[in-house]
């Protein structure tokens, strides 16, 4: 029986770039059990291991989850590997599978060894967090559909997915890869500076078409449910992945929309990872009118500079289903549920209002 739960979100990112590292502590038959869920960037890892030492009192971590590949998310992990001991590490081996995805690529000149070489150099956070696992004896699992981690059961991706379709997408050419995430960015920018609009309840402005990359649709979508309260971790998942996600938990007789309580709002609250159809299925419809006192939270990593993290527009929408949200733009959160040890020097979070003016 889990008797109580901590979930913190540490403030990863310095600059304008954000970061995810996620610190969970649950209370099961009287004894604790500790998941981190992202590292941050390289440059964290050591501030992550600090705070699951002094706020967690241990140095013994169960279960380490890299949602997905990305530098931001897998870096600082590698520190936690060298310096607490570790129970198992769950994450996506890509590298595994070169013999299977190598005649989607137009090069006949690679092998699978050539291949898998490829996969481990342009991922090379994760495969050193391999590598570190390996040498120190660390059961290494690939979290996929329906797998078990601890309490939580993995809703995306499935592992035909993952193989055949979103590795493949990994290996488009640099050039073409390049010159998509530059016109994206640059997209972003203008429409950082340039348009708001006016914003109204029960009307939003997420687009239904948004893209994000492979990558950071193979994120690790992880549910947990603890008595009537259920916690959802989406990484940098974009609209495939959830609504993936929505669909297998359907599938299991888990009705998300009523069942979460607690999300992680995906990417950093970017515009390129939700929309209005899949938040219906994750977490339900809008409301019809603000509720006084909404029982519902969100959370989301944003680094403290990071002028477009998190967009109004992605907000709003949570805000709109009845969440509470919160950023970390450079402060500690955590959400803590009843029955959790109390924490000396915390106060109270602040919470996104429903914004008057959004990105257009």
């Amino acid at each position: 029986m889990v008797e109580s739960i901590e979930i913190d979100f540490l403030p990863v990112g310095e600059g304008e770039h954000s970061g995810d590292a996620i610190a969970i502590r649950w209370r099961e038959d009287g004894q604790f059990k500790v998941m981190i869920y992202d590292g941050g960037t390289q440059a964290y890892g050591a501030q992550l291991v600090k705070h699951v030492q002094e706020h967690f009192q241990t140095s013994y971590v169960d279960y380490v989850v890299n949602s997905h590949p990305d530098n931001d998310h897998a870096g600082g992990l590698l520190h936690v590997l060298t310096t607490l001991t570790v129970g198992e590490l769950w994450m996506h081996r890509p590298w595994e599978y070169s013999d299977l995805i190598r005649d989607y690529f137009h090069d006949r000149r690679m092998t699978d060894e050539s291949l898998a070489k490829r996969l481990k150099q342009k991922m090379s956070a994760a495969y050193a967090l391999e590598q570190a696992a390996l040498e120190r004896g660390v059961t290494i699992r690939e979290p996929f559909s329906g797998d078990q981690i601890g309490i939580f059961t993995v809703l995306s991706p499935g592992r035909y997915r993952y193989v055949h379709n979103l590795i493949p997408a990994f290996q488009k050419s640099p050039e073409l890869k390049e010159n998509q995430s530059t016109a994206a960015a640059a997209l972003d920018a203008v429409k950082g500076v340039a348009s708001y609009v006016a914003a109204r309840w029960g009307f939003e402005y997420l687009p239904e078409s948004v893209k994000t990359s492979a990558e950071n649709e193979s994120s690790v979508i992880l549910f947990a449910s603890i008595g009537k309260n259920g916690y959802l971790l989406t990484g940098d998942a974009g609209i495939e992945s959830l609504r993936a996600a929505a669909t297998f938990a359907s599938e299991r007789g888990i009705d998300l929309p009523t069942r979460v309580t607690f999300a992680q709002i995906p990417h950093h609250g970017g515009r390129h990872n939700v929309s209005t159809e899949t938040l219906n299925m994750l977490v339900g419809n809008p409301l019809e009118a603000r509720p006084e006192d909404p029982v519902r939270r969100a959370f989301v990593s944003a680094a403290a500079l990071a002028p477009r993290h998190p967009k109004k527009a992605v907000t709003n929408a949570f805000v709109s289903r009845g969440f509470k949200v919160v950023k970390t733009k450079g402060k500690h959160i955590v959400h803590r549920s009843p029955g959790a040890p109390e924490r000396e020097g915390w106060g109270p979070a602040t919470y996104e209002p429903f914004y008057e003016e959004v990105e257009e």
